[in-house]
């Protein structure tokens, strides 16, 4: 289930995000609406721009993950669409192996010039075939590129945070494998049964059963993420309780912020600071 369109509609201070989503093979898109939690509903007064800016001081990173065909990129695309800013470490990844890059360099010296398309890019589907068959050269992938997307991800986190985000999203598959979790909370696994995980995964990506095995078992079980997450989205079953769910969802990670939050905040780390400062200057004068 993807997101085919969606548009805004904007009435009384409150947003309504209208997405279409297939309901089937050969069967209509339907319509759907997703609506934006108070906090995050869009207002053109100078007043509300001024208190999301001062609400927009604290941040909170949450950690989204799934498993490949789970449904993960849809439930990122909800969380969007209701305002929420998105780190998709997907896209961070694609980044850093564009041509030229040192991460491009380095995939390039490790695998050959076979998995190059006539461009110069890499070939992402001749990697994947190599990497899904060869548990080594999969590690070896992610040795490799690790330090450029934990850098990049870092770098668009700080943004965010400087911007004055007040709640994001951490888009990433590897959430657990790269020990992400550890400063993500809370952490949402987007789950799916392993039947339609499957059924999805042939269908999306036109590859034989065998081939769809063989990259969910190349990838932590859902099951166990399921048992590591704090909050799980169950994407089994239609889109409408999909989107119920993350609305609910919607409501828990946009409430108010723990002190400890409040502590890695813009402003937290700004009172830190201007306490050591004054605190030096009084030692100072002893």
């Amino acid at each position: 289930m993807f997101t085919d369109w969606r548009k805004t509609n904007l009435f009384h201070g409150v947003v309504r995000h209208v997405h279409s989503f297939p309901q089937g093979e050969g069967l209509p898109f339907k319509s759907v609406e997703l609506e934006t939690p108070p906090q995050y509903r869009y207002s053109y007064s100078s007043s509300t721009k001024k208190e999301w800016k001062r609400r927009g001081a604290y941040m909170r990173i949450v950690g989204l993950t799934g498993g490949i065909a789970s449904g993960k990129s849809t439930v990122s695309d909800l969380f969007k669409s209701s305002g929420i800013p998105i780190v998709d470490a997907d896209l961070v990844a694609r980044d850093v192996v564009r041509k030229g890059t040192p991460g491009w360099r380095k995939v390039v010296a490790a695998f050959g010039n076979e998995i190059l398309l006539e461009n110069g890019e890499i070939n992402r589907a001749r990697l994947g075939q190599i990497v899904f068959s060869d548990p080594t050269k999969r590690q070896l992938l992610n040795r490799l590129l690790a330090p450029h997307i934990s850098l990049g991800i870092f770098w668009q986190i700080a943004m965010l945070w400087f911007k004055g985000s007040k709640v994001i999203v951490l888009d990433i598959r590897l959430l657990f494998e790269a020990k992400m979790d550890r400063w993500t909370r809370p952490i949402i696994v987007v789950w799916v049964d392993p039947e339609t995980q499957l059924r999805r995964l042939i269908l999306r990506d036109r590859i034989s059963e065998e081939e769809a095995r063989q990259r969910i078992n190349a990838q932590t079980s859902l099951d166990w993420k399921k048992m590591r997450a704090d909050i799980v989205i169950d994407n089994s079953g239609l889109m409408e309780d999909t989107i119920k769910q993350v609305q609910d969802v919607l409501k828990q990670v946009t409430k108010s912020l723990s002190f400890k939050e409040l502590g890695f905040s813009r402003e937290g780390v700004a009172l830190v600071v201007v306490a050591v400062i004054i605190g030096s200057l009084l030692i100072s004068k002893l």
